[in-house]
């Protein structure tokens, strides 16, 4: 009995974690699957379709974390940081609300638990985001160690 309950308390754990890690990157999926669709669309197949999918993923990725990290201004940066977090609010507001709908009847108390995950979900994405543009600390190059 012990073990079921610690083994479901450890999946829930994970399935968290996962959410959270996953909702940061909502916006370079977004990219991806919609180059995907548009190679599959003009006859690339599914391989190809596939291949342009990752590409698209990785550049707008790779794009994003350029401009925080090379962008002077501040307004940019933030612009990119809100980029990424506006579609992981949305995507925890509604992985929340399928989690809340289950275990509450009254949708007023769904839909503030759906905003009070997407809050938590939008601040964690906004730290990962922000801290992949995170300078090293003085004194401490990777050259020096």
């Amino acid at each position: 009995m012990i073990i079921a309950i610690l083994g479901s308390i450890a999946a829930i754990g994970a399935i968290c974690w996962l959410l959270f890690t996953l909702a940061t990157y909502a916006l370079p999926a977004l990219g991806g699957v919609a180059a995907g669709m548009w190679a599959y669309q003009t006859g690339a197949g599914l391989p190809g379709s596939v291949l342009v999918g990752l590409v698209g993923a990785s550049l707008v990725l790779g794009i994003a974390q350029f401009l925080i990290l090379f962008a002077r201004p501040m307004w940019m940066k933030l612009a990119v940081a809100l980029a990424f977090v506006a579609p992981a609010a949305i995507a925890g507001f509604h992985a929340t609300h399928g989690i809340v709908k289950h275990l509450m009847p009254s949708e007023t108390w769904q839909t503030v638990f759906s905003v009070i995950g997407a809050v938590a979900v939008g601040i964690t994405a906004f730290m990962r985001v922000t801290s992949m543009a995170a300078p090293e600390p003085a004194g401490q190059n990777p050259a020096s160690l």
